[in-house]
């Protein structure tokens, strides 16, 4: 079936996302001074990390319309909006194995570590809270992770038993159908950032959780190639496959340099010395040229988002070379074919003439 670009379109941009930017010292450690910087350097939208309290009050947000109101005025008095929420942290804590509670623990408030089963409860409600919040503040997005219960068993030795996949979606989908029924009763969309350590990590994870979901309408993608490069997965056939289930966009690049002593696993290396690693805009592997084309012959209107996480660069300058970068890569669609000068009116004669049907 034909593919048709809708008619004067344009993904837009460039926002930044803010949690790889908070630190102790202006302009880091605040919500205006973090506006003032990033629009200074010409971004128009930013994605707040929920978890970050000096950016935003969630359950005030999610209870107060005023709160919200005075939230964006604050954001628009820069000349940004902000392009959705994210509760990457707490999305995580929906779903932990066991063998990842010590580590995860730091996500959660200090009165909740080493209480796993109330730090679950307290994932969904911030997740439910997050689903009001954007409602009031005009957002149709919201970036998370799924949480993992089977990633222990990925590249399995011994073998899963039979049944296990299964069981393990099952219960991830438990947990997430109220949660995504909440944001439908808001009118948002989740957007999952497929991820390694998370049990929604490439398409086909992806398509066993919309099985178990009943293919739920809020169940959505938060499009991140980075990912993908790592993985070895085809990050432009993806489009053609989710396009309509790729709500989010985190443009972050990244690059895999085969050598001869490890691979995707990194062999417990830190980041700067994997095979794999994620980089600046621009200093990757990645063709975001054909990722831009496609994501807007499919008639993506949502954000590009930096998502500065780099083994080498330094964020500010990351920050600096990226919105150069998204905005060079942006297309405004046309509204006229290019051969449009040699079209004729239709005339049905002429047509089955031409067909030798007279």
């Amino acid at each position: 079936m034909e593919t048709k670009i809708k008619k004067q379109t344009q993904i837009k941009g460039p926002a930044i996302f803010l949690a790889q930017f908070m630190g102790d010292k202006a302009p880091f450690n605040t919500l205006n001074g973090l506006c003032n910087w990033v629009s200074s350097l010409g971004y128009k939208g930013i994605q707040i990390p929920t978890w970050e309290t000096q950016l935003i009050d969630l359950d005030l947000a999610a209870h107060s319309q005023d709160y919200c109101d005075q939230l964006s005025e604050t954001i628009a008095s820069y000349g940004l909006e902000i392009t959705e929420l994210s509760t990457h942290l707490q999305g995580q804590l929906v779903a932990v194995h066991p063998a990842y509670n010590d580590m995860f623990d730091g996500f959660a408030p200090k009165h909740l570590r080493g209480k796993p089963q109330e730090r679950t409860e307290w994932a969904a409600t911030q997740l439910a809270l997050a689903a009001k919040a954007s409602a009031r503040l005009g957002l149709e997005s919201h970036a998370s992770f799924s949480g993992a219960l089977l990633w222990q068993t990925n590249y399995p030795w011994p073998q899963r038993p039979a049944g296990l996949v299964e069981e393990g979606f099952a219960e991830l989908a438990r947990r997430w159908l109220p949660i995504l029924n909440a944001f439908d009763d808001s009118g948002v969309d989740v957007c999952y950032e497929l991820h390694p350590g998370e049990d929604l990590h490439d398409g086909v994870t992806f398509e066993r959780f919309l099985d178990v979901t009943g293919n739920h309408p809020r169940a959505n993608i938060l499009y991140d190639p980075s990912h993908f490069v790592l993985q070895h997965l085809d990050y432009l056939s993806f489009i053609d496959h989710y396009h309509e289930r790729i709500k989010a966009f985190h443009v972050k690049d990244a690059e895999f340099n085969v050598n001869g002593k490890s691979g995707v696993y990194g062999g417990y290396q830190s980041w700067v010395d994997r095979p794999g690693r994620f980089r600046s805009l621009g200093d990757g592997q990645i063709d975001f040229r054909a990722i831009f084309s496609k994501l807007t012959q499919y008639g993506y209107q949502g954000w590009a988002v930096l998502e500065w996480e780099c083994c080498l660069k330094h964020p500010e300058d990351g920050a600096a070379e990226g919105v150069r970068f998204i905005e060079e890569h942006l297309i405004r669609t046309t509204d006229k074919a290019f051969d449009d000068f040699a079209s004729v009116e239709q005339d049905q004669k002429l047509n089955r003439q031409i067909l030798g049907l007279t």
